[in-house]
């Protein structure tokens, strides 16, 4: 049995009937804006002394010192790219369960709660707020940044993986089910095969986003090649700093091309 599809369009309902209140509306968010710009306080002095700088970054930029501070780089560099990879594996490995956990069609109502407030947690504090914390209770360093990424990827992926299982085909799941098997194995056998995709590529994009932030949380302590960059910056090193930029936009470009090849060969 075939289903008929509309083939033209209609434009969809508007949710303010009146067109004298969606004007009203529109009239009011503009003034809003307008009177929030105006609200900001421009130092013009400031500006014309940072576009100064900012030409000398620029300049740094385009002639990078890879030498001078490269024991510093290199060092920061594998700091990073040690927490990228220990951050991304530990923090996948906890989010399965809290994943499977948050999904609402397998998992009891009360697990399902414990797991959503865990990553509503972990999604509500962006990861400069939780370095600082770590580094607060734990000093600068390396391991400050691996809690705080391991965090962060335990909220990114239990979410995205809890909605994947929530949206799964429901006839694969029944057919287990139907077989007698057991809750694990209905986990294995329904569950996994049509979700593992999905975790492999969302666990590359992680990576990538974890090597990025690596790169930020460094500037408040939390070690890798931010602290590098901060430290170059600060001492208006700019060919320096330009030389860390470039590295971290290879990496990135590398580990994009790279995860976007795999993502294609898992599927």
């Amino acid at each position: 049995m075939s289903t008929a599809y509309s083939t033209t369009w209609r434009k969809p309902p508007q949710m303010i009937q009146s067109r004298g209140w969606r004007i009203a509306l529109a009239l009011g968010a503009l003034l809003y804006l307008v009177l929030a710009i105006g609200t900001i306080e421009v130092n013009w002095t400031r500006v014309i002394a940072g576009m100064e700088r900012a030409q000398r970054f620029v300049a740094g930029f385009l002639q990078p010192d890879f030498t001078t501070r490269w024991r510093d780089i290199s060092n920061g560099l594998m700091e990073s790219l040690t927490m990228t990879f220990t951050s991304t594996v530990v923090g996948v490995l906890i989010s399965i369960p809290i994943g499977v956990g948050a999904a609402r069609n397998i998992a009891p109502a009360w697990v399902y709660y414990i797991c959503r407030s865990i990553i509503a947690a972990s999604r509500a504090l962006q990861e400069i707020i939780v370095a600082i914390f770590f580094v607060a209770l734990f000093g600068f360093g390396a391991f400050a940044g691996f809690l705080t990424l391991t965090f962060a990827t335990i909220g990114f992926i239990g979410k995205l993986l809890a909605e994947d299982i929530e949206d799964i085909d429901e006839a694969q799941a029944e057919a287990i089910r139907a077989t007698g098997a057991s809750w694990m194995q209905l986990i294995n056998y329904a569950i996994q095969p049509q979700v593992m995709p999905r975790l492999i590529g969302l666990s590359l994009y992680r990576l990538d986003i974890n090597f990025r932030e690596s790169a930020v949380i460094g500037i408040v302590g939390a070690g890798g090649i931010g602290a590098a960059l901060n430290t170059s910056l600060s001492r208006y090193e700019y060919s320096s700093a330009g030389a860390i930029l470039l590295i971290i936009i290879a990496i990135v470009m590398v580990a994009e091309y790279s995860s976007g090849y795999l993502r294609k060969w898992v599927k």
